[in-house]
């Protein structure tokens, strides 16, 4: 098949880029080689092309005979200010919106796209008086006092972590998680009105070979090996009890060419993540081990747009998409601290 790749110069769009060509794919890539993402030298792509999502022209230029469109161009990390909103909704929104439009004019019928597990805020919890409920939202009084668990919306109790589903309520808590969202609805409205296919992967924590480490929306991986490069512990948030699922990018990359190979029709959203749920703390553990680095510290600090346990169920993108994830975790934690 001939894909199109968006953003495709970046940290999982290289990945998928080369498993696309591993698999005998024609690949064509745009990427806009943002400043606030790419530094140093541009990157050397075969088949790539300089622009943006939003620009008709390039979209115009490149979108004839493709057959399916990979969509991974976005601004990441949080949006911790009121004065970020706009450039998301601009970025991933208006991004989207105007990819779509453009794979309109071109007869394009397929997306896959780069989602994400923000999109269900605080996820599911489990109340020993209520059962299964989506956790009231953290107050900044609860953080300060070193409450951290979120509590049940009705009794208050704090909840047991669960794994979430992609038929949950999505809860978007912040400016990126909305605009994940966002995504993901307008790709929807468009497959109603053309009879197109989507499939939204909601990657869950991604690390691997190529993580940036010097960026302001670089993961928490990252952030932990720098300070460890530095000689310093690294700082875990809250009390280091944040779970979440920590999946490698090279199985990320097939999760999403398995989604171009074999997602053809209707509307799906899929969970991509390693099936194991592990703690902030002890990845922070993994990579001090990796470098024979300084044990990590719990901080205390907090952030309030974060989440404090997301684990998904990712069964559903297993049996349809035909994908296993295959990557040992203590293995990739030790590799990413050597590639870094």
């Amino acid at each position: 098949m001939r894909v199109l790749l968006t953003g495709g110069a970046g940290f999982i769009g290289r990945h998928v880029g080369e498993t696309l060509r591993e698999r005998g794919h024609e690949v064509a890539v745009i990427d806009s080689l943002r400043p606030d993402v790419h530094r140093g030298p541009a990157p050397q792509i075969d088949g790539m092309r300089v622009g943006d999502v939003r620009d008709p022209g390039t979209l115009d230029a490149v979108l004839p005979g493709i057959d399916v469109v990979c969509h991974l161009a976005a601004k990441v990390g949080l949006g911790v200010d009121v004065a970020d909103l706009p450039d998301y909704a601009d970025s991933n929104v208006h991004g989207t919106a105007s990819l779509l439009s453009g794979m309109a004019r071109a007869g394009v019928g397929r997306l896959v796209q780069a989602s994400s597990m923000v999109v269900y805020g605080e996820g599911l919890g489990l109340c020993t008086e209520h059962g299964a409920m989506s956790p009231a939202p953290r107050v900044e009084a609860d953080l300060a006092a070193g409450r951290f668990e979120p509590p049940c919306p009705l009794c208050r109790r704090p909840l047991q972590p669960a794994l979430v589903g992609e038929q949950a309520v999505l809860d978007p808590r912040n400016a990126y998680a909305a605009s994940k969202v966002g995504q993901e609805q307008f790709a929807s409205a468009w497959a109603r009105a053309t009879g197109g296919s989507v499939a939204s992967l909601r990657y869950h924590n991604v690390y691997g070979p190529g993580l940036p480490i010097d960026t302001p929306y670089a993961g928490v991986a990252a952030i932990f090996l720098s300070a460890l490069r530095n000689g310093q512990a690294p700082a875990v948030f809250e009390d280091g009890g944040q779970r979440r699922d920590f999946v490698h990018v090279r199985d990320v990359a097939r999760a999403t060419v398995a989604a171009v190979e074999t997602h053809a029709d209707g509307v799906a959203a899929y969970n991509i993540g390693s099936g194991t749920p592990r703690t902030v703390g002890e990845m922070a553990d993994a990579l001090a081990r990796a470098v024979q680095g300084p044990k990590p510290v719990v901080s205390g600090r907090f952030r309030l747009g974060d989440v404090r346990h997301i684990t998904a169920d990712s069964s559903l993108a297993r049996r349809e998409l035909r994908w296993q994830p295959v990557e040992d975790f203590s293995d990739g934690m030790a590799e990413l601290a050597d590639r870094l």
